[in-house]
């Protein structure tokens, strides 16, 4: 029997960036009543720990903690309408909807776990368990989970050097399986056939924030942002229905 997976891409949060989005997104997946929900990661952008990839600044406590309660803040969003329609099915007596949390970690997240190695004085300090993930089956970063014959991971990698892979294209060439992806701005689609005639699809997920970011530039913003529906998923093969952020907007903000 085929299921549908719901895939929130890259969300970023961080203080004082715009989080209704999310609760968007949640009257969505209350509304469709997906068998698995994936958030690809990302979810807790963590710039106060940026500067650990150059080493170029100490720890400090203060932007750590804005940084965990504004992604904690936002995680409550997103599950607020979800839990609210369990429980209404449930004191109804009606059909259950009990889906399936699936969370990759992202390498922003990753950020945390890098800190503590170079700097051991935060071990027991900072961790993943400030994370706001107690509903979340919870993988590691880069450590892909498979549902329903199709691979999920932040991203996937080619070479060496472990570099994410450049392209939908070569996600699919190298890994030879249905694989969904976040970590890149913008999304991209490419599709295959196994030998069996199974139908193949490899997926950047691309964002779903509001924000800009300020490194991307004056051209690098204005990616499309949004989330995604995959319909009839078995055995590696899906249709998929983008919901841009627009949509969401459209239809969920009236209830602001």
């Amino acid at each position: 029997m085929s299921k549908r997976i719901i895939v929130i891409p890259d969300t970023q949060v961080k203080l004082g960036v715009p989080m209704d989005h999310l609760r968007w997104a949640g009257e969505y997946i209350a509304e469709l009543k997906p068998d698995y929900i994936v958030h690809i990661g990302d979810h807790w952008d963590m710039p106060s720990l940026s500067s650990y990839d150059k080493g170029k600044k100490s720890f400090e406590g203060r932007r750590y903690k804005d940084d965990i309660s504004s992604g904690n803040e936002a995680m409550d969003i997103l599950l607020e309408p979800i839990k609210k329609e369990m429980k209404r099915l449930k004191r109804g007596k009606k059909k259950q909807w009990t889906p399936r949390l699936v969370y990759c970690m992202g390498n922003h997240e990753e950020r945390i776990k890098r800190a503590v190695e170079y700097d051991a004085i935060l071990e027991d300090v900072i961790g993943f368990k400030d994370l706001n993930l107690s509903d979340w089956e919870v993988y590691d970063f880069l450590e892909p989970v498979i549902l329903e014959g199709v691979a999920f991971a932040h991203y996937f990698t080619s070479g060496v050097m472990g570099r994410p892979v450049a392209s939908a294209r070569a996600l699919l060439t190298k890994k030879m399986m249905s694989c969904i992806m976040g970590h890149v701005q913008d999304r991209d689609i490419a599709f295959g056939k196994r030998g069996d005639g199974v139908r193949l699809t490899g997926l950047f997920a691309g964002i779903f924030y509001q924000h800009d970011e300020s490194y991307l530039g004056y051209q690098g913003n204005g990616s499309w942002k949004g989330i995604w529906t995959l319909n009839e998923v078995e055995n590696g093969s899906f249709d998929e229905m983008p919901i841009s952020i627009r949509y969401l907007e459209d239809k969920y903000a009236r209830q602001d």
